[in-house]
């Protein structure tokens, strides 16, 4: 069995398993020991045995006994012989479930975005405890060192288990509230991933799969949320661009010179279909509303041919829903297109954002556009001073000094 099969499982069922320890456990530092002890024994046999018919469950039951081997070897620890007993009276007694959904997954994602913790340490325990990334991988998709991703990561355990936060989906009283934290954290992964704020590459690929694929498990977890299927949709619908974005010399290309012949089609019919499943449902959130202005986007042949009207009131419907100033800044681009630069240049004063780069590149756009050409060269040099994208300050850049020479 080749190596790489086990990692596939290991990404698959990491998750799964790790949550389904720390439902038996109530202790993730000794669930997340357990499973990697599971996975390397899995690398040790199963290329003589072969993979086991049902590879998540032989995971799940070794990681329990290397578990119950453990607190068995340190049975004075009070905490530890708690958990030997838990493990020994799971199956005959399994816990009263709690909440609205009773996935083990689910309360583990609730328990990694408890809005006690910081955003930073919801985003790096999701992505270590359900995506099954090493530490190391974390650290380098946000390129801080991995001493400083492994830091974070032990103070959020240890927040979790000072302050007693519960492995639990909320009430459903609650849940509504907390669903928006779990879908920001997911957002927040694919929006790093789909322009890294930092670093040589304008994508981290791996962290927009990674997004992708806790979409798609939100989406199983909670079939009827449908700000789930809308983030899913946004996430699909924007990731299909990706081929198209980089020129063959890795410069970043904008959206109306796209080659739209290179967009994932299969990834455009998947996101639009989701889009009308959210609009069966009647009940518009801000995620769900974001898709549709990406499906009236990938409906369009051309730039030109895009329906700006509508994508102008979809915007309008979404600052209703979320009066934010980046939504404003956003509004803009379609507002230029529909009533011209002056009035979305007026629009992008008003909102401010000085320190907020994608700002700055929206105004140089609407002054070059207005022939503005000095103001616009002095913006885009301010875009690309807000940015640590390396890609992106290269095309900024060279926006610059092309609308300064006219």
């Amino acid at each position: 069995m080749p190596a790489d099969r086990v990692a596939a499982v290991f990404r698959a069922e990491h998750g799964r398993a790790v949550a389904s320890l720390v439902r038996s456990l109530g202790d993730i530092d000794l669930a997340e020991e357990a499973v990697q002890e599971a996975f390397a024994e899995a690398v040790r046999r199963w290329p003589g045995s072969g993979e086991p018919p049902n590879p998540a469950a032989w995971i799940i039951t070794t990681a329990r006994n290397k578990a119950l081997d453990r607190v068995r070897r340190e049975s004075t620890r009070g905490a530890r012989q708690a958990a030997a007993h838990a493990l020994l009276t799971a199956e005959q007694d399994p816990p009263e479930e709690e909440g609205a959904v009773r996935d083990d997954r689910l309360r583990m994602l609730f328990t990694c975005c408890h809005p006690a913790l910081a955003v930073p340490a919801r985003v790096a325990l999701t992505l270590r405890l359900l995506g099954g990334l090493t530490t190391a991988e974390v650290a380098a998709a946000f390129l801080v060192p991995e001493a400083t991703m492994a830091q974070r990561v032990t103070r959020a355990k240890a927040k979790i288990r000072k302050a007693g936060i519960p492995y639990r989906v909320p009430h459903e009283a609650d849940l509504p509230e907390r669903v928006g934290g779990v879908l920001a954290v997911v957002y927040l992964v694919f929006t790093e991933g789909h322009t890294a704020s930092s670093g040589d590459r304008l994508v981290r690929r791996e962290l927009c799969a990674e997004a992708v694929r806790l979409g798609r498990l939100l989406v199983e977890l909670m079939p009827d949320e449908p700000e789930a299927l809308g983030l899913l949709a946004l996430m699909l619908l924007t990731e299909s661009r990706r081929p198209a974005r980089t020129a063959p010399d890795g410069t970043a290309v904008l959206l109306a010179d796209q080659d739209r012949g290179r967009w994932d089609a299969d990834l455009v019919r998947e996101g639009q279909e989701l889009v009308r499943r959210c609009l069966r449902r009647g009940r518009p959130g801000p995620y769900q509303v974001q898709a549709a202005i990406q499906a009236v986007h990938s409906d369009a042949a051309s730039a030109a041919a895009t329906d700006w009207r509508q994508v102008l009131a979809l915007y309008d419907h979404l600052l209703r829903l979320t009066p934010t100033p980046v939504v404003a800044l956003n509004r803009a681009v379609a507002l230029a297109e529909v009533h011209g630069p002056g009035a979305a240049l007026a629009e992008v004063d008003r909102v401010g954002l000085d320190h907020f780069g994608p700002a700055h590149t929206l105004r140089a756009e609407l002054l070059r556009r207005l022939g503005r050409t000095g103001e616009a060269a002095a913006a885009y040099a301010a875009a690309a001073e807000r940015t640590g994208n390396a890609v992106e300050r290269a095309r900024l850049l060279a926006a610059g000094e092309a609308v300064a020479r006219g």
